[in-house]
């Protein structure tokens, strides 16, 4: 009856993708609210539990929870009073005093269960993606989770678990192409984020220091590091969403675990997010991009007019405005000219060029006056 209650306990701090892993395995439905999920699990429980079940339960606590366990090194570390037994001594260990043993001691790096002691970080922090172009958000897997520091070590871990629903799988796996090459790949994709731990604006991918991520148990493939800029500069990895779909089971019943290393920072936390997404090319954007609708001719006109217009406070007056024909990006005629409406030049450049650029390497950027020329704010000129 006790251990009833104790995996009753467990089941309760479960959040919804446990649940919906428990739930899976036991072969009941797992669709619904997070009240409607616990139900079920809990109904599971009183209705003749399987031992495979309670297992099953206990495993993903410990995911949720590992627990730190006490060795000699730790035990040494508390002022044991006198008559109190060490650990190598013989005889049985004497109980230690309540008092001595805080929460840190006892538990692991997520405890917030057990004790209910005041998180510096929360788990579920709000903390918004900057949208991508080149991905269309289909579903949120992992909601924006913190790495959070759990210990004062150097090298931090933290573990996760996301389970795909069977219309999910069956979106991924219809969605194969045969790239040239002969390379597979799927335009729907699972995606892992990562982005500092802040809520004031939408956060842009910005990876932990020496990260090191597992999906199932093996190693993913992270972005190269760039060459430094300056001797003697450390090397930095450009942080971008990572495809990790090769890496994941494409099942509706099996769930998938992310193992995550990174070095702590004082005063920095991290957040990881998982997506299914889907994957756009340079040509459907253009297609989004000529929808949005063309600037009018008027406007560029007006522009025109009121940059030759004589400013009374300044000595040098414009008298003409050379624009060129050509894009600066690739030397060609433009056959799309578009800028972006935080520029104030009139110069063009074609937009299938620019979207073809940043679909290999997405810096946004503005090839007439490198200034930030984020899709979004893209105008085709009339």
């Amino acid at each position: 009856m006790a251990e009833l209650g104790e995996l009753k306990h467990m089941v309760m701090s479960f959040r919804v993708s446990e649940l919906q892993v428990l739930l899976g395995f036991a072969g009941r439905n797992k669709s619904g609210r997070k009240h409607e999920l616990l139900a079920k699990a809990l109904h599971l429980l009183k209705s003749n539990c399987a031992p495979s079940v309670q297992m099953k339960i206990k495993e993903l606590y410990r995911r949720r929870f590992p627990r730190k366990t006490l060795g000699p090194s730790d035990l040494s570390l508390l002022s044991l009073p006198p008559g109190t037994s060490s650990v190598g001594s013989p005889g049985p260990l004497a109980p230690i005093p309540p008092s001595l043993l805080t929460p840190g001691t006892l538990l692991g790096p997520k405890r917030e269960v057990d004790m209910h002691p005041p998180l510096p970080q929360p788990v579920h922090p709000d903390v918004t993606m900057k949208p991508l172009p080149f991905y269309e958000v289909y579903g949120e897997l992992i909601r924006p989770t913190t790495l959070a520091s759990a210990s004062s070590q150097r090298f931090e871990e933290a573990h996760f678990t996301f389970a795909l629903t069977p219309q999910q799988v069956q979106q991924i796996l219809t969605s194969r192409e045969v790239l040239p090459g002969a390379k597979c790949d799927y335009t729907i994709q699972v995606q892992l984020r990562f982005c500092l731990c802040e809520t004031s604006c939408p956060q842009e991918d910005y990876f932990p220091p020496n990260l090191f991520v597992k999906v199932n148990g093996k190693l993913c493939p992270l972005p190269g590091y760039l060459p430094p800029t300056k001797n003697g500069a450390e090397p930095k990895r450009p942080s971008r969403p990572i495809n990790i779909t090769s890496l994941a089971r494409l099942s509706a019943t099996v769930p998938n675990t992310i193992v995550v290393n990174w070095s702590s920072e004082f005063g920095r936390n991290y957040s990881l997010s998982v997506y299914l997404v889907r994957q756009l090319t340079a040509g459907t954007l253009l297609q989004k991009l000529r929808a949005k609708g063309i600037r009018n001719p008027d406007h560029s006109r007006a522009l025109i007019k009121e940059k030759l217009t004589a400013d009374p406070d300044s000595e040098v007056a414009t008298t003409s405005l050379r624009v060129s024909l050509m894009c600066p990006l690739g030397k060609m005629r433009l056959t799309v000219p578009c800028r972006a409406l935080t520029c104030a030049h009139l110069q063009s450049f074609d937009a299938a060029l620019y979207l073809q650029m940043n679909e290999k390497k997405p810096t946004w950027t503005c090839p007439v006056c490198d200034k930030k020329a984020p899709y979004e704010s893209l105008i085709i000129d009339g």
